[in-house]
């Protein structure tokens, strides 16, 4: 399946304490149930799995049958280990969705967002995963703009603003008729163009994002062949003692040039690749999102 057309992940606030980035992430269930308005059942109390070992036990004692309260006994503590199970799950749920209604604001679902902003939040995603991942970011060569840090939270901005998008498209469409009287058009354009103009500018920025990464990815192949080159380039002295060994002076001399300039030619095509994405890290920063 393409990526591009599997939903966007959970994205969360990157300035949020890590403990409690790492609670939120760990139950997107939880996240979706706050979302929805869902709260725990406090009718439910796990004490009441005791009633029925107690009943028989009473019982059991009552009609004086050794057997019968033997066998209740090993229920009652299957029972015990149950609850302690039940319990200690209930109090995480009940702890982490408070945690979610806490820090309501912080986090953006998949189910925020209407199809197309969802859309275009994986693609931003996509993008940074890839700049993220390549062998020139790991290597510290293009991190000019500690993309550990800034890419993250304009995932996060650019998250936020689709939410926030989605919702007043939602509101637009129930507050717009289907069919305008005539003459009213005009009334609801600026509504409609504002909407445009918000989703134009977020596209925009992501489509920035997706450049620095294809340099990234470009950068990255020249970052492969240059590592070969150099490993070959360290070794040029033996060539060149092969050539001048073996070949003709005249031949010799101009196969040795080609050596070394095709060594220059290489680290000047990685310089250049190494340039290229900064600039392309440079330009996401010059645009600011508004």
């Amino acid at each position: 399946m393409d990526p591009r057309a599997l939903p966007p992940r959970l994205v969360i606030d990157p300035s949020l304490p890590r403990e409690i980035s790492v609670e939120l992430r760990s139950s997107p269930h939880i996240l979706r149930m706050a979302r929805a308005g869902k709260r725990m059942d406090t009718t439910f109390n796990p004490a009441l799995l005791f009633v029925l070992p107690a009943l028989l036990l009473l019982i059991g004692i009552v009609v004086g049958f050794p057997l019968a309260v033997v066998a209740t006994a090993g229920v009652g503590l299957i029972t015990l280990l149950r609850w302690m199970a039940v319990e200690g799950a209930y109090r995480t749920t009940k702890r982490r969705l408070r945690l979610a209604y806490a820090h309501a604001d912080h986090y953006v679902l998949a189910d925020d967002l209407d199809y197309p902003c969802q859309q275009l939040l994986r693609r931003a995603q996509n993008a940074v995963e890839v700049i993220l991942g390549s062998k020139v970011h790991r290597a510290g060569l293009i991190d000019t703009i500690d993309n550990q840090v800034t890419l993250p939270e304009e995932v996060w901005q650019i998250a936020q603003r689709l939410r926030k998008l989605s919702a007043m498209h939602a509101e637009h469409g129930k507050l717009v008729p289907r069919e305008l009287p005539p003459g009213m058009e005009e009334a609801f354009k600026p509504y409609s163009n504002a909407l445009d103009a918000a989703w134009t500018s977020l596209s925009k920025r992501v489509r920035h994002l997706e450049k620095y990464a294809k340099q990234v990815i470009k950068t990255d192949k020249v970052y492969q062949t240059h590592r070969r080159l150099e490993a070959l380039a360290a070794r040029t002295p033996d060539y060149q003692r092969l050539i001048a060994e073996t070949v003709h002076d005249e031949l010799a001399h101009q196969h040795i040039r080609e050596l070394a300039d095709q060594a220059a030619h290489a680290r000047k095509m990685f310089e250049e690749s190494i340039t290229q994405a900064r600039q392309a890290a440079g330009a996401l920063l010059r645009a600011p999102l508004a």
